[in-house]
């Protein structure tokens, strides 16, 4: 473990901010890579990498608990503890490309826009979020993929089109052809994702959220199927998430061990 301090704090919404911090082994990560963060004499927490450029690392965390609720009471200046990069990351690809998200798992697909925005033939982005207020980086994913380009969905209605993510992209995937597929966010949505891309025959490349404890294989509380999401991925390909499709968005591994639904 790194012991760095934090420089930067930025609220993205009510519930999320974005930490950046100094790590010279992060700076170097890939898309779709994650971290684990230390919270002095709270926890250690599994982040996603939202952006990672000369020696600064960013990640953007939503409170969902008592780790990350002591974390959002962080000002620049705060001790915290950095292991990592670990896992396998996205996959670059030319081409026409598509990303969807949903959360706070916009974070490593913003990652991945970035690298990808230059060398992409298209790049579009369909973004999804309860209401307006927890829509992330809108005004930054419009200047990369162009405003056209980018669909934003609301389950209230309150901003975009008033539907689940997965909507748009049934009927996008209807009119247009894309390479590759990206996507992130709660796993029941990956799962409707993966089977809307499976009827199209199209490759689909996916982060999951799992719980993670070690970060490196160890403990086994992150497994799906034969895999370890944290050491096995937390990207998976098409071929990956058809060996563990039974799994998939219906349970997972619990805090004390047992199993339990999604």
């Amino acid at each position: 473990m790194r012991i760095t301090q934090i420089v930067n704090v930025h609220s993205e919404s009510p519930s999320v901010k974005t930490y950046t911090f100094l790590d010279k082994l992060c700076s170097v990560a890939r898309p779709g890579q994650f971290l684990m963060l230390w919270i002095p004499g709270i926890d250690e927490i599994p982040l996603s990498i939202m952006d990672a450029t000369n020696g600064l690392v960013s990640v953007s965390v939503k409170v969902v608990g008592d780790a990350t609720r002591h974390l959002h009471s962080f000002e620049a200046g705060a001790t915290i503890g950095i292991r990592g990069p670990f896992g396998k990351g996205f996959t670059e690809s030319q081409g026409r490309v598509l990303l969807v998200g949903g959360g706070t798992g916009i974070a490593p697909l913003m990652f991945l826009a970035k690298q990808l925005r230059t060398k992409t033939e298209h790049l579009a982005f369909v973004e999804g979020a309860k209401t307006k207020e927890e829509l992330l980086f809108v005004n930054e994913l419009g200047g990369m993929c162009q405003e056209k380009n980018l669909i934003t969905t609301t389950e209230d209605g309150t901003a975009g089109l008033q539907c689940l993510v997965t909507q748009p992209l049934a009927s996008l995937l209807e009119k247009e052809h894309f390479d590759m597929i990206y996507t992130c966010g709660p796993e029941i949505m990956v799962k409707k994702i993966f089977e809307i891309t499976e009827h199209h025959k199209l490759p689909l490349e996916a982060s999951l959220e799992r719980l993670m404890r070690c970060g490196i294989g160890l403990c086994g509380s992150c497994m799906i199927g034969k895999y370890r999401v944290c050491r096995d991925g937390p990207v998976f390909t098409t071929d990956q998430l058809r060996e563990v499709k039974d799994e998939l968005g219906i349970s997972k591994i619990g805090f004390d061990g047992s199993r339990i639904p999604i």
